[in-house]
């Protein structure tokens, strides 16, 4: 039986990544490259010690300097470069940084999105449509609901700032699916985790960190708190999977849902790259409940990508979490 996960955007073809010099799209990026794309990546500046820039992934790429508030400068990339395939992974992430700056969350998450989904109809009005346009939602956009796991066709629910900024951009993307008839689908992954992640506010590289420098963990809630978690290797091939999808009219608007689909405590996460490790140090627990702004149990039900589009995610938790701490291990020790 062919794999029906395995899409490549073909040897030479144009992919433009937004956000390429972060974490995920780091990963993408490095993958389209192997895959003999040419990978685009409109960037306003790159931090430094970025995965992007130190593991060489920027050299393989064409970088432009531009910023996803510049609608005029986002059609000019898309038609000098004769761009195939978009993957707008752009965003500002940080749950407790949307809250205490809303604005700049929503110009980033909100603005941004529609500013590209507008540029690429405006090419495609001029003759040359873009092939595939892939958006990266989140679980979060789901809100809270009593049932769970959360499937795609549960209503997008959400009360906090992040939450909010992303069921946005997902439905701003699925509008234009709808309305113009453009090829776009989105994506709702569950908390994605590997190396390269320098968020040290999340708790895997938190955590890595810590137990990397012989220091506690430490957890920022009660340890109660349950999320999904995925591979970030697993979540490429999920994006790659979505994207071939839009070869087919009748699943284009579509969102998919893909998460391993057990949830797991904020303890449990901590414990496990503890004994992965190898470095058994008890965590440091200094909150009492679910920290305000965040939601206490979220986990997907993956079943549509794994039986329309043959995804499924490779690695256990376990073995995800050893390459993890090897890689910071192999950076911060």
């Amino acid at each position: 039986m062919p794999d029906k996960a395995r899409w490549s955007p073909g040897e030479g073809r144009a992919a433009l990544v937004t956000g390429a010099q972060g974490f995920i799209g780091s990963w993408l990026a490095q993958r389209l490259l192997d895959e003999g794309a040419q990978v685009i990546v409109p960037r306003r500046d790159c931090p430094p010690d970025s995965r992007f820039r130190t593991e060489g992934i920027e050299q393989g790429c064409t970088v432009v300097l531009a910023d996803l508030q510049d609608y005029a400068s986002l059609v000019r990339i898309l038609n000098e470069h004769d761009v195939s395939t978009v993957f707008h992974l752009a965003a500002q992430t940080i749950v407790g940084t949307a809250n205490r700056s809303p604005l700049s969350t929503f110009e980033a998450n909100v603005r941004g999105t529609y500013n590209l989904l507008e540029a690429c109809r405006t090419v495609g009005e001029q003759g040359d449509p873009v092939e595939r346009i892939v958006v990266a939602s989140s679980d979060k956009a789901y809100g809270s609901h009593e049932t769970l796991p959360y499937r795609e066709d549960f209503a997008l629910q959400p009360r906090y700032p992040y939450d909010v900024s992303k069921a946005c951009a997902d439905m701003i993307a699925r509008s234009y699916a709808f309305t113009y008839e453009m090829p776009v689908a989105v994506t709702r992954f569950a908390n994605i985790y590997g190396g390269g992640d320098l968020n040290w506010s999340r708790i895997v590289p938190e955590t890595c960190r810590a137990l990397v420098q012989g220091d506690r963990p430490v957890i920022r809630s009660d340890g109660s708190p349950e999320r999904d978690y995925l591979y970030v290797e697993d979540a490429v091939g999920a994006y790659l999977a979505v994207a071939g999808s839009l070869d087919r009219p009748e699943l284009r608007g579509r969102a998919w849902n893909a998460g391993w689909g057990a949830p797991l405590s904020v303890l449990e996460v901590v414990d496990s790259l503890a004994r992965v490790s190898g470095r058994h140090l008890e965590p440091d627990i200094r909150g009492s409940g679910t920290p305000h702004g965040e939601i206490d149990r979220q986990f997907l039900d993956s079943t549509a990508i794994r039986d329309e589009l043959g995804w499924k995610p490779s690695l256990a938790l376990d073995e995800g979490l050893e390459r993890t701490f090897a890689w910071y291990e192999q950076r911060l020790a």
